[in-house]
């Protein structure tokens, strides 16, 4: 069983990884460093996404976890981008323009953050984070290792 599990993580994991590529590329997001965080990210992911698929060792499944993490702060790195370009552009925005400066911080924070006001889709960076989350609950998701029977596995691991 959880053999199918590891299988559909992974494979929701690579999904996601591809749908993140694709909508970075339709975007055309490579016009400055700060864009390039993403497809860093991504190339992070696939080597993560590789060694979760084809490693079968616990440092195998270490390194998955430590690159899962680096992916969570880029992601994290990128909400914040995202909800600060929109912020600034709120006093910009025609439907804003003269009453931003008396909405409440809150208020413009979840402007911001719902894409009310602004260009940048804060939650794009969430696809990173989602398939970064997917790679760590696959590597707890362990194939059976050889020549181990399960209730071995599984009172060596309580």
């Amino acid at each position: 069983m959880t053999l199918t599990l590891r299988h559909g993580l992974l494979a929701v994991a690579a999904i996601s990884v591809g749908g993140a590529a694709f909508e970075l590329a339709a975007e055309r997001h490579w016009q400055s460093w700060e864009q390039l965080v993403p497809w860093a990210t991504l190339g992070v992911l696939v080597l993560a996404l590789a060694l979760c698929a084809f490693g079968r060792s616990p440092r195998g499944a270490a390194v998955v976890r430590v690159l899962a993490g680096v992916v969570l702060l880029a992601a994290l790195f990128g909400v914040y981008e995202h909800v600060s370009v929109n912020l600034a552009s709120g006093p910009l925005d025609q439907r804003y323009a003269d009453t931003w400066d008396t909405l409440g911080p809150l208020t413009q924070w979840w402007y911001a953050l719902s894409k009310t006001v602004g260009p940048t889709p804060p939650l794009a960076p969430g696809m990173l984070a989602q398939s970064a989350l997917l790679l760590v609950l696959a590597t707890f998701a362990a194939p059976r290792r050889a020549g181990v029977p399960e209730e071995s596995r599984t009172r060596a691991s309580a």
